[in-house]
């Protein structure tokens, strides 16, 4: 299965997502902000990053301008998990390089039918 890096300064929302992707058989790493994840995405590459958009260090949308800049990421998908539901901020990820977005709350089988979407 795909290899997973989880982003959210939430534990409990990082602890949510790596049990749904984990027991879909998919191997998650976690991280707890933008910077942490990238310093993670440069040691390591990965199928596909889920990332909260508003978190202390570095937000979700500054990441994904960051790993786009990277070679080995320039085509894993990126989906932005937050809370943010407005027209402008999903704009703004999009023109970052986001390739989908989920509105917390939101259910595992919503989380696992995009993944799936988007990862094949």
């Amino acid at each position: 299965m795909a290899s997973i890096l989880a982003v959210d300064d939430s534990a409990s929302m990082r602890q949510m997502v790596s049990f749904t992707l984990k027991s879909a058989g998919h191997q998650v790493t976690e991280a707890t902000d933008g910077q942490h994840a990238l310093d993670l995405a440069r040691r390591q590459r990965f199928d596909l990053v889920i990332s909260d958009v508003n978190m202390p260090k570095m937000d979700g949308i500054t990441l994904i301008k960051q790993l786009r800049a990277l070679d080995g990421y320039r085509l894993v998908p990126m989906l932005m998990l937050t809370t943010e539901a407005g027209s402008d901020k999903k704009a703004e990820g999009k023109a970052a390089g986001a390739t989908g977005w989920i509105v917390k709350p939101f259910s595992p089988e919503q989380l696992l039918q995009t993944v799936k979407k988007v990862i094949g």
